[in-house]
């Protein structure tokens, strides 16, 4: 059973900075690509950012780039979400996702387990 635990959400003033983390219980870690989406209040969940299996890809959404990185630890089984420059936009909650077939898609259809998601508020 694949277990996904986000943690490291929480209260930030825009301009601030936080990391997300997810950690991951799957035999083979890094053998699937990652990714991180978010949903605001009223509001489709979105794609965020990717990485692929080995941690060489990543992809970003366009409204992220510059301002927040993914990255992977294979032998720690996690994945971060490096974010900087936070605005009041980018406050929703946040998902880890697992790809078990795909490598660094956009599309959550794709994607096949998800954590419980971290609350990420920022503040004008």
């Amino acid at each position: 059973q694949v277990q996904l635990v986000e943690s490291g959400g929480g209260l930030v003033q825009a301009g601030g900075s936080l990391r997300l983390a997810c950690a991951a219980s799957v035999r083979s870690f890094s053998w699937h690509a990652m990714g991180w989406f978010r949903q605001a209040p009223g509001k489709e969940r979105e794609f965020v950012a990717g990485i692929s299996r080995s941690g060489l890809g990543t992809d970003y959404a366009d409204s992220v780039k510059g301002r927040f990185t993914i990255s992977r630890d294979n032998a720690q089984n996690a994945v971060l979400l490096q974010m900087n420059s936070l605005k009041p936009e980018d406050t929703a909650v946040y998902y880890c996702a697992l790809d078990l077939w795909g490598d660094n898609s956009r599309n959550e259809q794709e994607y096949d387990y998800w954590g419980q998601g971290t609350q990420v508020t920022v503040s004008s």
